[in-house]
């Protein structure tokens, strides 16, 4: 252990009256040196005492974002917590156990204890230290004789049968599907199956936790769980989405604006997941909140039926639904085809390499291959010279010179001893060997990153491959209209119409940026600031220039 995770060990122990109730790997945390001061832990009581995470605090300062990443750590702050308690002792009957699976320092169960003074409290996390410090935190506020600790992973608990409903709340950790164990998928799959449900692979461990909560709960208990919001439209989502529609019961999806940062140090947009299990009503509750002094109380928000949203394959249109288009506004849409990039099938191969140099250049595609080439051309792409190539042949060869097709023939043959023939987009196009690359489009758009999109001109033609959009104008533009109409993009479009993934990754799918607001073209430099209309100007002389300047890279 490092020497901060010794020290809040040690503060944890102190704190900590019975020991008995230890499991071997919390007990073998606590340092044998000297315990913390008399001073310093009236200090940790009193604030504990005043409704204050001190250890929890603590643990996030000694642990990096990156390491608790492993884990999934992310701790709620704190009026989540209270909106998500609040609403569970209104919105059903007093629960005779609460049962939090990522427990974390005890967060929600420090909440749940004072509101609910005679449920028994089950904690449920894999980290040794940070149920040390929700020990200590039982102690100080005095519920350890009815807190029942498990330091194991949540989709091995077992809970015994009870008179009265089991209240299920928390923020379950969030992990990506690339670091959970194929057993785990194994169990996933076979789970789903018991409720005659399909899995994906691709599902976060966020989706696990609420799958054995559909395996632990019966009818009559109910909960609310924080997540990631990715899963309202990701194919592997289907499979929450279903539950809530059945068994499950869900009764209402609150989204977080990622800016009101639901997740201490990650912008990501966050869901608040009520249900109640056995009891689906007719509709559920739909609500987007910006920040979290809108959040209280959960009741809030826009019923939508049943029978329109459970076989939607999207739900987050719903929440779009609740806000009003603007007088004088327009969708993007109206104005631009948005099309993904090219899914060339296997890179390695099709983007330019040693062994395509005797390709014929008219085959040799530039493309925008990364989103950085994007964001560093600023407000234009000017030069292709630092662009790669991709290669992209007809799907008739005939059409080649003998030169050519010896030439050809050998990459393809190279190509195919890579295994490029094999995969599933080549065994799905007209040639396998003919990327199709798409026609330029006139502005290309970064859609995945950790800021908002870049909105660049193509002046040189080049394709794009799946890591950008291109837009496509549907008008006939003005030069002048269509420097307006992106210098607004840049302005005013931030990470609030995409999707926000934990860790930040912003993802705008085309037809989410073909929804985005924007004033009308004859309207739009009155919402341009003054500073903003001289900044473009600038830009449009330098744009101008540069263009000149590169006609002659241009036409090559």
């Amino acid at each position: 252990m490092s020497p901060g995770e010794c020290q809040l060990a040690a503060l944890a122990a102190a704190l900590i009256s019975d020991k008995a109730t230890l499991t071997p790997a919390e007990r073998k945390l606590i340092p044998s040196k000297r315990a913390p001061g008399a001073r310093v832990l009236a200090n940790v009581r009193k604030k504990i005492r005043a409704g204050l995470d001190p250890l929890g605090d603590q643990f996030c300062i000694i642990r990096t974002a990156i390491q608790r990443r492993d884990l999934g750590a992310v701790y709620t702050p704190p009026p989540i917590v209270e909106a998500m308690i609040a609403w569970a002792s209104v919105e059903h009957a007093t629960p005779r156990r609460v049962v939090d699976p990522g427990a974390g320092s005890g967060r929600y169960l420090m909440a749940a204890a004072r509101q609910f003074p005679h449920a028994e409290l089950i904690a449920i996390d894999v980290d040794p230290l940070a149920l040390l410090t929700l020990r200590a935190n039982a102690a100080v506020l005095g519920f350890s004789g009815r807190l029942r600790v498990h330091c194991s992973d949540y989709r091995l608990l077992t809970l015994p049968a009870i008179d009265g409903p089991t209240l299920f709340i928390g923020n379950p950790p969030y992990v990506r599907h690339h670091d959970i164990a194929e057993r785990w998928k194994a169990w996933f799959a076979a789970t789903a199956a018991q409720f005659k449900f399909s899995a994906s692979k691709l599902a976060g461990l966020h989706i696990h936790f609420f799958l054995k909560t559909r395996q632990l709960a019966h009818p009559g208990d109910y909960g609310a769980f924080i997540t990631a919001a990715e899963w309202l439209d990701v194919n592997y989502g289907s499979l929450l989405r279903e539950m809530l529609a059945d068994g499950l019961g869900g009764s209402a999806v609150h989204i977080i604006d990622p800016k009101a940062q639901p997740f201490s140090n990650a912008l990501t947009t966050g869901a608040i997941t009520c249900f109640h299990v056995g009891k689906r009503a007719s509709a559920i509750t739909m609500r987007a909140v910006n920040s979290l002094a809108e959040l209280a109380p959960l009741a809030q928000g826009r019923a939508v039926a049943w029978d329109r949203i459970a076989t939607a394959p999207k739900w987050s249109i719903f929440i779009r639904e609740q806000a009003e288009r603007p007088a004088g506004f327009i969708e993007l849409g109206e104005l631009f085809r948005v099309r993904r990039g090219q899914v060339t099938g296997s890179n390695a191969v099709w983007i330019e390499s040693e062994a395509a140099q005797e390709i014929p250049a008219r085959y040799l595609r530039p493309a925008i291959t990364r989103a950085r080439e994007l964001i560093a051309a600023g407000t234009d792409l000017t030069s292709a010279a630092h662009l790669k190539r991709v290669v992209d042949l007809p799907r008739d060869l005939s059409g080649l010179s003998d030169d050519e097709r010896r030439a050809v023939m050998r990459f393809l043959e190279w190509a195919k001893s890579r295994k490029a023939h094999e995969g599933y987009v080549a065994k799905h196009r007209a040639a396998w060997w003919a990327v199709d690359c798409y026609e330029p489009a006139p502005v290309l758009c970064t859609y995945m990153a950790r800021r908002a999109p870049a909105f660049v001109r193509n002046h040189v033609g080049a394709t794009h491959l799946n890591i950008a959009h291109g837009l496509y104008p549907k008008v006939d533009f003005a030069d002048r209209d269509l420097e307006a109409v992106l210098a607004y993009l840049r302005s005013h479009i931030g990470t609030e119409g995409g999707r926000v993934y934990a860790g930040g990754l912003v993802k705008y799918e085309p037809k989410e940026l073909e929804r985005t607001l924007l004033p009308r073209v004859k309207d739009i430099d009155g919402f341009l600031t003054e500073t903003e209309t001289v900044a473009q100007t600038v830009v449009r002389r330098g744009a101008r220039q540069r263009r000149q300047n590169s006609e002659g890279c241009i036409s090559q």
